[in-house]
This record gives C-alpha cells, sequence and structure tokens, in this order.
C-alpha cells in the first residue's frame, strides 16, 4: 500500500485518498483552532494562494490529541478556518496522529525523518509532510513557518521539477 491508497475522509464526511492530488506537491498539516501556533493558517492559506495554480495543495488535518487544542465539531472547524483566515485548501475529518489510534497516514508519513535525522511521533499541532508527486516526502516540524526559507524552497523545487 502507498500513501495514495490510504482511505481518507473529508471533514464533510466523503470518502477521499491522496491519490485525488496525485499530480501535486501536497503539504499535509495537523491543525487545531486553539494553539499557540494557530495563526500558521494565515501562511498555509498564503502558499495555497501563491502555489494552487501550480499543481500544489495544502491539506489540513485538524488533530485534537494535543492539550485537547482543537475541540470542535466539523462545522465548528469550517466555520473558524473560513471565518478567521479564510480557508480555502481542503481539511480532512478530524484525526488522531499518534498513538495506538493514529490514522494509517500518520503511520507512514512519521517514518520520515526531519532534517535532524529524527522520525517518529508528531511532536505537536502544525508539523508538516511535504509530499511529492512521486510520493517522497520531506519533513517539516510545528515551529517551522510555513513560508519559511526551507519550506519555499522545497515547494518550489517541486513545482519546477
Amino acid at each position: 500500500m502507498t500513501l495514495y491508497d490510504i482511505p481518507l475522509r473529508t471533514l464533510s464526511g466523503e470518502a477521499t485518498s491522496l491519490a485525488d492530488y496525485r499530480d501535486r506537491a501536497v503539504l499535509v498539516v495537523n491543525v487545531a483552532s486553539k494553539c499557540g501556533l494557530t495563526p500558521q493558517y494565515a501562511g498555509l492559506e498564503r502558499l495555497q494562494k501563491e502555489f494552487g495554480d501550480r499543481g500544489f495543495t495544502v491539506l489540513g488535518v485538524p488533530c485534537n490529541q494535543f492539550a485537547g487544542q482543537e475541540p470542535g465539531s466539523a462545522e465548528e472547524i469550517v466555520t473558524f478556518c473560513s471565518a478567521t483566515y479564510g480557508v480555502s485548501f481542503p481539511l480532512l475529518e478530524k484525526t488522531d496522529v499518534n498513538g495506538e489510534t493514529r490514522h494509517p497516514l500518520y503511520a507512514e508519513l512519521t517514518k520520515v525523518a526531519d532534517a535532524e535525522g529524527e522520525a517518529g511521533d508528531v511532536q505537536w499541532n502544525f508539523e508538516k509532510f511535504l509530499i511529492s508527486p512521486q510520493g517522497e516526502v520531506t519533513r517539516f516540524r510545528p515551529r517551522t513557518e510555513p513560508e519559511s526559507p526551507e519550506i519555499l524552497a522545497a515547494i518550489e523545487a517541486l513545482l519546477s521539477a
């Protein structure tokens, strides 16, 4: 099974998978509405607007595993994201990214090491996984801002390839 074969659900409950984005670069981010890093939504939306037409998609994955910082229902999450940050990128259903109930997508993503060579559990909200159209994954930790030089360079490299 590849990343593209793992069944996913949208925040509205529709079946999907990464296969729907196979020809795109995808930035998968576990998001939360009540976190100190929540303002990263603004940068994620700017990435979506800047690179969306070139074959890039942000994919938000709400997660309530870190200090209960995503307690809302699907409707509350959508309302918060659109009203506060104008989020236009797709959101998946609320998902566990660590532990025994870790979603299969994150079971695969967390095998990937970050720039320091560390793999394993997601550290906190807003950890980022950039997936190339070929299924290769680059991992960025939560405090790496969406518009940081390293993320922008990685996106540009994928879109220019």
